[in-house]
């Protein structure tokens, strides 16, 4: 898949933990096939390409949802993969705290909601290093490795509501999949 191969040669050796970061959320991505039929690898490309805008070769702005998106509409990847990354786990909240709202929100329109929700539990339901974990206690990690009072700890702190409430949301639509099985 060239997503994988495309995320794996701006990730791996530069950024190796963001590299199994971006893998584990490409394999939550894939759990969630069953609520998210036609789009289930649309979704999964978006997982493993979330977050190639941290790496230095691509980095600009240094608002890694915005130079991800810009460099995969320069490769020419589906638009709507483009849009997915741009909104990431809350995008627009981090672009407001950086001064960059107006420009991510006028050059990357929003991907349907059930998609944006499925990234963003994908993202915020995995560690730094791949594994499994609740949104809260990602939303803990995030502030600890920042900071809180760092552009990402504020912004992540703003974001929980809407983090929790897509997961909500995510699981939900999951349990009543199951539920049917």
């Amino acid at each position: 898949m060239r997503a994988y191969d495309l995320a794996e040669s701006l990730l791996s050796n530069d950024l190796p933990r963001r590299w199994v970061h971006s893998k584990g959320v490409a394999g939550r991505a894939r759990s969630l096939a069953p609520i998210l039929g036609s789009d289930a690898a649309l979704l999964e490309a978006a997982a493993v390409l979330h977050d190639i805008g941290y790496s230095p070769r691509i980095a600009d702005t240094g608002f890694h949802p915005l130079d991800g998106a810009r460099f995969l509409r320069a490769e020419k990847i589906d638009e709507r993969i483009v849009r997915l990354v741009a909104h990431h786990s809350c995008a627009l909240l981090e672009a407001e705290e950086r001064g960059l709202r107006m420009e991510l929100e006028a050059e990357f329109p929003m991907e349907e909601a059930n998609l944006v929700d499925a990234l963003i539990y994908c993202d915020m339901t995995t560690t730094p290093d791949g594994g499994l974990t609740t949104t809260p206690a990602r939303i803990a990690e995030i502030v600890g490795r920042y900071g809180p009072e760092s552009i990402v700890g504020r912004f992540i702190r703003r974001a929980e509501p809407e983090i929790g409430a897509a997961a909500l949301r995510v699981e939900s639509l999951m349990s009543q999949v199951n539920a049917q099985t």
